[in-house]
């Protein structure tokens, strides 16, 4: 799994732009009314950590996925799991 700072998500996405990156927002439905993701030439994807294990079959495990959420921990959980499942193009939004 790489970790990503979001000033480096552009050219982490930049670099997978051929293989079609995801940007998983697993943040809760509440946060983001607080703080939310513009996608701008990405495709940005909300599922809530704990809906993860139950929603895989809507993530491709050959596509490129970097996982986001406020602080980095979840995502890096989230991260985990997918690398636990057989995902390869991983990174964490830290």
């Amino acid at each position: 799994m790489n970790h990503i700072r979001p000033a480096q998500l552009n050219d982490w996405l930049a670099q997978h732009a051929a293989e079609q990156p995801l940007v998983l927002d697993v943040r809760e439905p509440w946060e983001l009314q607080t703080a939310s993701v513009r996608p701008d030439g990405f495709e940005l994807l909300h599922i809530p950590m704990q809906q993860i294990p139950a929603s895989l079959n809507q993530l491709d495990d050959e596509r490129p996925i970097a996982c986001l959420c406020h602080h980095g921990m979840r995502s890096m959980h989230v991260a985990q799991f997918l690398e636990q499942q057989g995902y390869t193009q991983i990174a964490n939004v830290t």
